[in-house]
């Protein structure tokens, strides 16, 4: 098969053949029909998360079709997320905090991912699609979708929700917010006008740029872009109790800040990785609730120039790699 392989961080990817994997006990073999491009795939590849597995196939937004396994029959589209096994018997697997098990292993980190003709992955963690979605459409529900859900979810019933970072996860959960009937302010790279027109398209009350204060207090901001200085403006933002999420897996420091920005009983806190059960949820939501994905399909061979124009913040919505 072909594949992208990152041999050491911060070098390109090298478009590879590799022999063809092969599906062990609880596995599935699925052909890839397209793979998201994520913000954590950048943090792997820039060496930003320690320790990846190398030689590595990035990416953990895959979208493809059942090749061979036990679980799902033969030619069943389903998605393989971030979280890619879990040992099932620690405290946090006991607990249904799956997501924090301290031996878990990750698509396109240490286990191979998606940016391939092929990828091998454990079946209780392949998840069918909902219907009404074309496979690269589909993609971004499986990270920027699941992180973003399970990120809204940590916000509580916060009815001004402001979006810091409005790329593939924000561009989803302003969806959903709005169907839940919240207001979402967003809050884009200063100048970004074409994705603070995005935003206000997708029903956002107000769109400007990350420095500035919103017209009115939120009761809670979800941090996407990974800037730890915007965690001290986000906590200015809000309001006496409110909450302010870090949704991403990797963030640059935190800068001091008074204490009376925290003062007054708000929250921050951290959002780490998913569970099947969000994943359920979040499917069956998409299913009933059509959300539009903004999404740039581009061959499989080009992935180092999505990286790059990803790290440049020059793609809107998101992109996909399609084999």
């Amino acid at each position: 098969m072909r594949a992208m392989i990152l041999r050491a961080p911060r070098a390109p990817l090298e478009l590879s053949q590799l022999p063809d994997p092969e599906a062990g006990p609880g596995q599935l073999l699925v052909r890839v029909r397209a793979c998201g491009v994520c913000r954590t795939d950048l943090h792997v590849a820039d060496g930003e998360l320690p320790d990846p597995k190398l030689p590595l196939v990035l990416g953990h937004e895959v979208v493809g079709v059942v090749v061979g396994g036990t679980r799902y029959r033969p030619g069943t589209r389903v998605g393989i997320p971030w979280l890619g096994w879990t040992c099932g018997e620690c405290q946090y697997c006991r607990s249904g905090r799956e997501n924090l098990c301290d031996r878990a292993r990750f698509t396109g980190y240490t286990i191979d991912g998606g940016y391939a003709e092929l990828a091998v992955a454990d079946e209780r963690y392949c998840f069918a699609l909902p219907e009404g979605y074309g496979d690269v459409e589909a993609a971004p529900l499986l990270c920027a979708g699941l992180i973003g859900h399970r990120s809204l979810r940590m916000a509580g019933d916060a009815r001004r929700v402001g979006l810091y970072g409005f790329g593939a996860a924000a561009h989803l959960i302003a969806q959903v917010a709005r169907h839940e009937g919240r207001e979402v302010y967003a809050f884009t790279s200063p100048g970004d006008r074409e994705a603070q027109e995005f935003a206000l398209q997708l029903g956002a009350v107000w769109a400007g740029s990350s420095l500035e204060m919103p017209p009115r207090e939120l009761d809670a901001a979800i941090l996407f872009a990974p800037v730890g200085a915007l965690v001290p403006l986000a906590l200015r933002a809000v309001r006496k109790g409110g909450v302010v999420v870090c949704g991403g897996i990797h963030m640059s420091d935190i800068p001091s800040f008074p204490y009376r920005l925290l003062w007054g009983e708000r929250v921050l806190r951290s959002v780490a990785n998913l569970t099947r059960r969000d994943a359920e949820e979040f499917l069956e939501l998409a299913g009933r609730v059509r959300l539009q994905t903004r999404v740039q399909p581009r061959p499989l061979r080009e992935a180092n120039e999505v990286l790059a124009e990803l790290r440049a913040g020059r793609i809107v919505g998101a992109a996909a790699l399609v084999p």
